[in-house]
Protein backbone atom coordinates (compact mmCIF):
# COMPACT_ATOMS: atom_id res chain seq x y z
CA UNK A 1 0.00 0.00 0.00
CA UNK A 2 1.61 3.52 -1.00
CA UNK A 3 0.92 6.11 1.38
CA UNK A 4 0.51 9.59 -0.09
CA UNK A 5 -0.13 13.19 0.92
CA UNK A 6 -3.34 14.84 -0.52
CA UNK A 7 -3.94 18.58 -0.83
CA UNK A 8 -7.73 20.03 -0.80
CA UNK A 9 -7.17 23.68 -1.03
CA UNK A 10 -3.40 24.01 -2.12
CA UNK A 11 -1.96 27.47 -2.33
CA UNK A 12 0.49 28.07 -5.56
CA UNK A 13 2.66 29.85 -3.71
CA UNK A 14 3.64 27.14 -1.19
CA UNK A 15 3.31 24.43 -3.51
CA UNK A 16 7.72 24.14 -4.04
CA UNK A 17 8.43 24.21 -0.38
CA UNK A 18 5.41 21.33 0.14
CA UNK A 19 6.56 19.24 -2.74
CA UNK A 20 10.15 19.37 -1.49
CA UNK A 21 8.99 18.73 2.04
CA UNK A 22 7.21 15.74 1.08
CA UNK A 23 9.44 13.92 -1.29
CA UNK A 24 12.23 14.65 1.42
CA UNK A 25 9.68 12.52 4.23
CA UNK A 26 9.26 10.38 1.79
CA UNK A 27 5.42 9.72 0.45
CA UNK A 28 4.68 7.97 -2.20
CA UNK A 29 2.92 10.15 -4.40
CA UNK A 30 1.12 13.61 -3.98
CA UNK A 31 -2.25 14.98 -5.04
CA UNK A 32 -3.83 17.94 -5.72
CA UNK A 33 -7.47 18.72 -5.65
CA UNK A 34 -9.60 21.49 -7.84
CA UNK A 35 -11.14 23.42 -4.82
CA UNK A 36 -9.89 26.87 -4.73
CA UNK A 37 -6.94 27.07 -6.91
CA UNK A 38 -6.25 25.12 -9.95
CA UNK A 39 -5.18 22.01 -9.80
CA UNK A 40 -2.43 22.07 -12.59
CA UNK A 41 -0.51 24.88 -11.93
CA UNK A 42 -0.15 23.50 -8.61
CA UNK A 43 0.96 20.03 -9.93
CA UNK A 44 3.42 21.95 -12.37
CA UNK A 45 5.21 23.51 -9.52
CA UNK A 46 5.39 19.82 -7.69
CA UNK A 47 6.60 18.85 -10.89
CA UNK A 48 9.58 21.17 -10.64
CA UNK A 49 10.67 20.55 -6.90
CA UNK A 50 10.81 17.09 -6.76
CA UNK A 51 12.31 13.58 -8.32
CA UNK A 52 10.54 10.53 -7.63
CA UNK A 53 7.18 11.25 -6.29
CA UNK A 54 3.96 10.13 -8.13
CA UNK A 55 1.99 13.73 -8.93
CA UNK A 56 -2.15 13.72 -9.67
CA UNK A 57 -4.95 15.65 -9.79
CA UNK A 58 -7.68 14.20 -7.21
CA UNK A 59 -9.48 15.37 -8.71
CA UNK A 60 -9.54 18.00 -11.50
CA UNK A 61 -13.33 19.24 -12.40
CA UNK A 62 -13.88 17.35 -16.18
CA UNK A 63 -16.73 18.63 -17.91
CA UNK A 64 -15.75 22.55 -17.72
CA UNK A 65 -12.63 21.44 -19.60
CA UNK A 66 -12.87 19.83 -23.22
CA UNK A 67 -11.11 16.93 -23.62
CA UNK A 68 -8.29 18.78 -25.83
CA UNK A 69 -7.58 21.16 -23.04
CA UNK A 70 -7.06 18.21 -20.22
CA UNK A 71 -5.00 16.13 -23.02
CA UNK A 72 -2.63 18.57 -23.86
CA UNK A 73 -2.27 19.56 -20.07
CA UNK A 74 -1.78 15.77 -18.78
CA UNK A 75 0.65 15.37 -21.57
CA UNK A 76 2.37 18.67 -20.81
CA UNK A 77 2.92 17.42 -17.01
CA UNK A 78 3.76 13.79 -18.07
CA UNK A 79 6.73 14.98 -20.38
CA UNK A 80 7.56 17.61 -17.73
CA UNK A 81 7.62 15.53 -14.54
CA UNK A 82 9.26 12.70 -16.26
CA UNK A 83 6.09 10.47 -16.40
CA UNK A 84 5.29 10.91 -13.37
CA UNK A 85 1.68 12.66 -13.30
CA UNK A 86 -1.68 10.81 -13.06
CA UNK A 87 -4.92 12.22 -14.64
CA UNK A 88 -7.40 12.45 -12.18
CA UNK A 89 -10.86 13.73 -13.00
CA UNK A 90 -14.33 14.06 -11.52
CA UNK A 91 -17.59 14.71 -13.01
CA UNK A 92 -18.42 17.02 -9.43
CA UNK A 93 -22.46 17.53 -8.79
CA UNK A 94 -24.81 18.97 -10.99
CA UNK A 95 -24.99 22.59 -8.82
CA UNK A 96 -21.63 22.99 -9.37
CA UNK A 97 -21.43 22.45 -12.73
CA UNK A 98 -24.12 24.66 -13.73
CA UNK A 99 -24.08 27.18 -11.12
CA UNK A 100 -19.93 27.66 -10.49
CA UNK A 101 -18.76 26.68 -13.29
CA UNK A 102 -21.77 27.16 -15.98
CA UNK A 103 -22.09 24.77 -17.76
CA UNK A 104 -24.29 22.18 -19.01
CA UNK A 105 -25.36 18.80 -17.07
CA UNK A 106 -25.39 16.07 -19.10
CA UNK A 107 -25.43 12.40 -18.58
CA UNK A 108 -22.29 12.67 -16.60
CA UNK A 109 -21.50 8.59 -16.71
CA UNK A 110 -21.89 8.50 -20.77
CA UNK A 111 -20.14 12.07 -20.87
CA UNK A 112 -17.33 11.05 -18.79
CA UNK A 113 -16.58 8.09 -20.82
CA UNK A 114 -16.64 10.04 -23.72
CA UNK A 115 -13.85 12.55 -22.10
CA UNK A 116 -11.74 9.85 -21.22
CA UNK A 117 -11.89 8.35 -25.19
CA UNK A 118 -11.38 11.43 -26.86
CA UNK A 119 -8.31 12.60 -24.33
CA UNK A 120 -6.49 9.15 -24.92
CA UNK A 121 -8.12 9.85 -29.21
CA UNK A 122 -5.43 12.82 -28.79
CA UNK A 123 -2.49 10.96 -27.09
CA UNK A 124 -2.57 8.10 -29.63
CA UNK A 125 -2.28 10.84 -32.58
CA UNK A 126 0.52 12.82 -30.74
CA UNK A 127 2.28 9.26 -29.61
CA UNK A 128 1.75 7.34 -32.95
CA UNK A 129 1.37 10.19 -35.63
CA UNK A 130 -2.18 8.65 -36.51
CA UNK A 131 -5.01 10.85 -37.68
CA UNK A 132 -7.24 12.02 -35.12
CA UNK A 133 -10.74 10.41 -35.19
CA UNK A 134 -12.87 10.11 -32.78
CA UNK A 135 -17.12 10.64 -32.97
CA UNK A 136 -19.53 10.09 -30.04
CA UNK A 137 -22.81 11.52 -28.41
CA UNK A 138 -20.58 14.68 -27.77
CA UNK A 139 -17.29 15.08 -28.86
CA UNK A 140 -16.85 14.96 -32.82
CA UNK A 141 -13.21 15.53 -33.13
CA UNK A 142 -10.67 15.01 -36.69
CA UNK A 143 -8.76 17.98 -37.01
CA UNK A 144 -4.88 18.16 -36.14
CA UNK A 145 -2.49 19.91 -38.06
CA UNK A 146 1.31 19.73 -37.63
CA UNK A 147 1.33 23.28 -36.25
CA UNK A 148 -1.07 22.20 -32.81
CA UNK A 149 0.61 18.49 -32.75
CA UNK A 150 3.09 18.70 -29.51
CA UNK A 151 4.65 15.31 -30.70
CA UNK A 152 5.47 12.12 -28.96
CA UNK A 153 6.71 11.69 -25.20
CA UNK A 154 9.25 9.46 -23.74
CA UNK A 155 7.23 8.02 -21.47
CA UNK A 156 3.90 5.71 -21.05
CA UNK A 157 0.51 7.89 -21.27
CA UNK A 158 -0.74 9.10 -18.34
CA UNK A 159 -2.36 7.20 -15.95
CA UNK A 160 -6.55 8.06 -15.64
CA UNK A 161 -8.54 7.56 -12.46
CA UNK A 162 -11.52 9.45 -11.90
CA UNK A 163 -13.79 9.97 -8.69
CA UNK A 164 -16.91 7.60 -8.32
CA UNK A 165 -19.33 6.76 -5.51
CA UNK A 166 -22.32 5.72 -7.40
CA UNK A 167 -22.39 1.89 -9.47
CA UNK A 168 -22.51 3.19 -13.11
CA UNK A 169 -19.24 5.29 -12.17
CA UNK A 170 -17.43 2.43 -10.55
CA UNK A 171 -17.90 -0.02 -13.41
CA UNK A 172 -16.89 2.90 -15.92
CA UNK A 173 -13.71 3.52 -13.63
CA UNK A 174 -13.16 -0.35 -13.65
CA UNK A 175 -14.33 -0.60 -17.68
CA UNK A 176 -12.19 2.79 -18.82
CA UNK A 177 -9.65 4.03 -16.59
CA UNK A 178 -6.77 2.69 -14.82
CA UNK A 179 -7.56 3.72 -11.19
CA UNK A 180 -10.45 5.15 -9.03
CA UNK A 181 -10.48 7.84 -6.68
CA UNK A 182 -12.37 7.00 -3.96
CA UNK A 183 -14.18 9.96 -1.75
CA UNK A 184 -13.30 9.79 1.91
CA UNK A 185 -16.57 9.38 3.07
CA UNK A 186 -16.37 5.81 2.79
CA UNK A 187 -16.09 2.67 5.01
CA UNK A 188 -14.16 -0.52 4.54
CA UNK A 189 -17.97 -2.54 4.15
CA UNK A 190 -18.48 0.04 1.42
CA UNK A 191 -15.35 -0.52 -0.30
CA UNK A 192 -16.17 -4.35 -0.04
CA UNK A 193 -19.93 -4.81 -1.05
CA UNK A 194 -20.65 -2.12 -3.34
CA UNK A 195 -17.37 -0.52 -4.92
CA UNK A 196 -15.13 -3.30 -5.45
CA UNK A 197 -17.77 -5.46 -6.99
CA UNK A 198 -18.57 -2.71 -9.78
CA UNK A 199 -14.88 -1.87 -10.37
CA UNK A 200 -14.37 -5.84 -10.72
CA UNK A 201 -17.52 -6.04 -12.97
CA UNK A 202 -16.01 -3.16 -15.28
CA UNK A 203 -12.76 -4.78 -15.33
CA UNK A 204 -14.16 -8.01 -16.64
CA UNK A 205 -15.83 -5.66 -19.61
CA UNK A 206 -12.53 -4.99 -20.28
CA UNK A 207 -10.61 -7.66 -20.43
CA UNK A 208 -8.49 -6.97 -17.15
CA UNK A 209 -8.17 -7.29 -13.45
CA UNK A 210 -7.91 -6.27 -10.03
CA UNK A 211 -4.00 -6.19 -10.19
CA UNK A 212 -4.20 -3.88 -13.38
CA UNK A 213 -6.08 -1.05 -11.25
CA UNK A 214 -5.29 1.33 -8.47
CA UNK A 215 -7.80 1.97 -5.83
CA UNK A 216 -7.00 5.18 -4.02
CA UNK A 217 -8.47 7.17 -1.21
CA UNK A 218 -7.73 9.66 1.62
CA UNK A 219 -9.13 8.06 5.19
CA UNK A 220 -9.78 10.39 8.08
CA UNK A 221 -7.63 9.94 10.57
CA UNK A 222 -7.29 11.48 13.94
CA UNK A 223 -3.59 10.96 15.84
CA UNK A 224 -3.55 10.42 19.05
CA UNK A 225 -0.17 11.04 20.46
CA UNK A 226 -1.37 14.97 22.10
CA UNK A 227 -4.52 14.81 23.54
CA UNK A 228 -4.85 18.47 22.55
CA UNK A 229 -4.59 18.06 19.20
CA UNK A 230 -6.27 14.69 19.00
CA UNK A 231 -9.59 16.52 20.23
CA UNK A 232 -8.82 18.94 17.67
CA UNK A 233 -8.63 16.41 14.97
CA UNK A 234 -11.74 14.42 15.90
CA UNK A 235 -13.89 17.87 16.49
CA UNK A 236 -12.58 18.60 12.73
CA UNK A 237 -13.55 15.19 11.41
CA UNK A 238 -17.12 15.22 13.13
CA UNK A 239 -17.39 18.53 10.86
CA UNK A 240 -16.27 17.07 7.93
CA UNK A 241 -18.43 14.34 7.91
CA UNK A 242 -21.50 16.11 8.74
CA UNK A 243 -20.93 18.28 6.03
CA UNK A 244 -20.34 15.36 2.95
CA UNK A 245 -23.44 13.18 4.81
CA UNK A 246 -25.54 15.97 4.65
CA UNK A 247 -25.08 16.03 0.60
CA UNK A 248 -27.70 13.46 -1.62
CA UNK A 249 -23.65 12.49 -3.83
CA UNK A 250 -22.39 10.22 -0.88
CA UNK A 251 -26.02 8.89 0.23
CA UNK A 252 -25.37 5.17 -0.65
CA UNK A 253 -22.89 4.67 1.43
CA UNK A 254 -25.40 5.80 4.01
CA UNK A 255 -27.93 3.48 3.12
CA UNK A 256 -25.76 0.80 3.17
CA UNK A 257 -24.85 1.30 7.10
CA UNK A 258 -28.85 2.54 7.96
CA UNK A 259 -28.01 6.29 8.23
CA UNK A 260 -30.22 7.28 5.56
CA UNK A 261 -32.06 9.19 8.56
CA UNK A 262 -29.61 10.96 9.80
CA UNK A 263 -28.41 12.27 6.19
CA UNK A 264 -31.73 13.36 5.78
CA UNK A 265 -31.62 15.28 8.97
CA UNK A 266 -28.24 16.54 8.02
CA UNK A 267 -29.86 17.57 4.80
CA UNK A 268 -32.30 19.88 5.88
CA UNK A 269 -29.92 21.65 8.85
CA UNK A 270 -27.32 22.26 6.08
CA UNK A 271 -30.38 24.10 4.06
CA UNK A 272 -31.24 25.80 7.43
CA UNK A 273 -27.62 27.05 7.60
CA UNK A 274 -27.14 25.26 11.11
CA UNK A 275 -23.90 24.19 10.32
CA UNK A 276 -22.48 24.67 14.09
CA UNK A 277 -24.82 22.00 15.25
CA UNK A 278 -24.47 19.30 12.30
CA UNK A 279 -21.26 18.13 14.06
CA UNK A 280 -23.75 16.65 17.06
CA UNK A 281 -25.47 14.15 14.66
CA UNK A 282 -21.96 12.22 14.03
CA UNK A 283 -22.12 9.19 16.49
CA UNK A 284 -19.41 7.92 18.06
CA UNK A 285 -20.55 4.50 16.16
CA UNK A 286 -20.23 6.71 12.75
CA UNK A 287 -17.33 8.57 13.73
CA UNK A 288 -15.67 4.99 13.68
CA UNK A 289 -16.51 3.42 10.41
CA UNK A 290 -15.39 6.29 8.90
CA UNK A 291 -12.13 7.51 10.80
CA UNK A 292 -8.85 5.71 11.90
CA UNK A 293 -7.69 7.02 15.70
CA UNK A 294 -4.55 6.24 17.02
CA UNK A 295 -0.83 7.47 17.24
CA UNK A 296 0.91 8.79 14.21
CA UNK A 297 2.75 5.01 14.53
CA UNK A 298 -0.15 2.87 14.72
CA UNK A 299 -2.14 4.38 12.11
CA UNK A 300 -0.70 2.47 9.54
CA UNK A 301 -1.45 -0.73 10.89
CA UNK A 302 -4.54 0.15 11.76
CA UNK A 303 -5.50 1.46 8.21
CA UNK A 304 -3.56 -2.22 7.09
CA UNK A 305 -5.77 -3.73 9.24
CA UNK A 306 -8.91 -2.11 8.38
CA UNK A 307 -8.78 -2.00 4.79
CA UNK A 308 -6.35 -5.14 4.15
CA UNK A 309 -5.91 -5.30 -0.04
CA UNK A 310 -9.02 -3.16 -0.65
CA UNK A 311 -6.63 0.15 -1.28
CA UNK A 312 -3.49 0.73 -3.23
CA UNK A 313 -2.91 3.90 -2.16
CA UNK A 314 -4.00 5.88 0.44
CA UNK A 315 -3.56 9.44 2.20
CA UNK A 316 -4.45 10.87 5.14
CA UNK A 317 -7.22 13.37 5.24
CA UNK A 318 -5.01 16.00 7.32
CA UNK A 319 -3.97 19.06 6.15
CA UNK A 320 0.14 18.93 5.36
CA UNK A 321 2.30 21.61 6.38
CA UNK A 322 6.47 21.51 6.52
CA UNK A 323 7.59 21.82 10.09
CA UNK A 324 4.60 21.13 11.59
CA UNK A 325 4.41 17.34 13.49
CA UNK A 326 6.90 16.22 10.81
CA UNK A 327 8.30 13.84 13.41
CA UNK A 328 4.34 12.13 13.36
CA UNK A 329 4.19 12.72 9.21
CA UNK A 330 7.69 10.69 9.38
CA UNK A 331 6.39 8.09 11.54
CA UNK A 332 3.77 6.94 9.57
CA UNK A 333 5.72 7.24 6.49
CA UNK A 334 7.84 4.26 8.49
CA UNK A 335 4.79 2.70 9.42
CA UNK A 336 3.73 1.97 5.98
CA UNK A 337 7.22 1.29 4.77
CA UNK A 338 8.04 -1.30 7.19
CA UNK A 339 4.45 -3.09 6.11
CA UNK A 340 4.99 -3.18 3.13
CA UNK A 341 8.42 -4.92 3.61
CA UNK A 342 6.83 -7.02 5.50
CA UNK A 343 3.63 -7.87 2.84
CA UNK A 344 7.00 -8.14 0.40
Amino acid sequence: MKFDVSFLQPKLADMPAHAAAAEALGFDGFWVAETNSDPFLNLALAAEHSRRMTLGTAIAVAFPRSPAILAYTAWDLQRYSGGRFVLGLGPQVKAHNVLRFGVKWEKPVAKMRETIEAIRAFWHTWQTGAPLDYAGEFFKLMLMTPFFDPGPIDFPAPPIYIAAVNEQMLRLAGSHCDGVHIHALHTARYLREVALPEIERGLARSGRARADFTVNTAVFAIPTDDPAEARTAEAHVRQQLSFYMSTPAYRAVLELHGWGDTADQLGQMARAGQWAEMPDRITDKMLDAFAVTGSWAALPGLIRTRYGDLLDRVAYYLPFEPGVNDAGWAASVAGFKEAGRSVD
